[in-house]
């Protein structure tokens, strides 16, 4: 049975803002109350990050650019994109099953709040991850941050609409999970195989044009150019499929994917299970 609200004429509701903003600081205090999910949140893209630079480190060719520069955009994205689609998928998924939801039914919250809530922790542990990659790669392998004011602006642009787009993305996943156990499962294959064909991993530009075309159609392809245009040296848009950082279309492509995915995200999204 799937709950359903009524309002009569003149009841009052809470702002959204607002509530939106309770819930976030709820959601924080539990998310940093389990110490596990937090270290692990933390620690795994600084754990990749020191193994493939150790692997890795040296430069690509004919650009001068730091290999394990050029990862950690990737590595910043990838992160992002983890704690979107797939964290979120999976909380979503349990307090859908485990009564949360249906218990937030019957408050005045709407699924705008819930939905700020959820994607404010994520920025949130996504802001604490970069700081930690920035640290870890300053110390280790001297990588350099963004140059000026403008590349800090665009770095928290393409962060915002990037996370806000997967976080929707985690959350309308879950209308295909019976069991949430199993959101893991669906959500994590097809995060791999972007990572893998959108410049996270490897050069983008070295991959087949196909691959090129399939990554292009997602947005962490975009989020992981968008942060190379910061984090690398000009001279290296060169060496970009298009020979350009392509802000203008970085842009668009976020806003569209953000957009388009927290319709599909408010559409799709019920306080209760499937089998409800």
């Amino acid at each position: 049975m799937t709950t359903t609200r009524t309002s009569g004429a003149g009841e009052w509701s809470p702002p959204v803002l607002g509530l939106g903003w309770v819930r976030y600081r709820l959601e924080l205090k539990t998310f940093l109350r389990n110490r596990e999910e937090v270290v692990f949140t933390l620690a795994f893209p600084l754990i990749l990050l020191l193994l493939f630079g150790v692997g890795l480190n040296g430069e690509i060719e004919s650009t001068g650019v730091d290999f394990v520069q050029y990862f950690l955009a990737g590595m910043i994205a990838s992160s992002a994109v983890s704690a979107g689609f797939i964290s979120l998928s999976q909380q979503v998924a349990i307090e859908q099953h485990d009564g949360t939801l249906k218990r937030l039914a019957g408050t005045p919250m709407s699924p705008v709040s819930y939905f700020i809530g959820k994607t404010g922790v994520v920025i949130t542990a996504a802001a604490a991850q970069m700081v930690l990659l920035f640290v870890i790669g300053g110390l280790f392998y001297g990588v350099d941050l963004p140059r000026d004011a403008f590349g800090w602006l665009t770095m928290g642009w393409v962060m915002v609409l990037g996370l806000a787009a997967s976080s929707f993305l985690g959350i309308s996943i879950t209308r295909m999970v019976d069991d949430p156990r199993a959101a893991a499962a669906v959500a994590q294959p097809p995060a791999l195989v972007l990572q893998f064909i959108s410049g996270v991993f490897f050069l983008f530009s070295g991959l087949p044009v196909w691959l090129q075309n399939v990554a292009s159609l997602f947005p962490l392809r975009w989020m992981t150019l968008g942060l190379r245009s910061v984090l690398l040296p000009d001279g290296f848009k060169a060496a970009e499929t298009a020979g350009d950082w392509q802000r203008t279309k970085v842009f668009v492509v976020l806003a569209i994917w953000t957009l388009g995915a927290g319709i599909l995200a408010r559409r799709t999204f019920r306080w209760s299970s499937r089998d409800e």
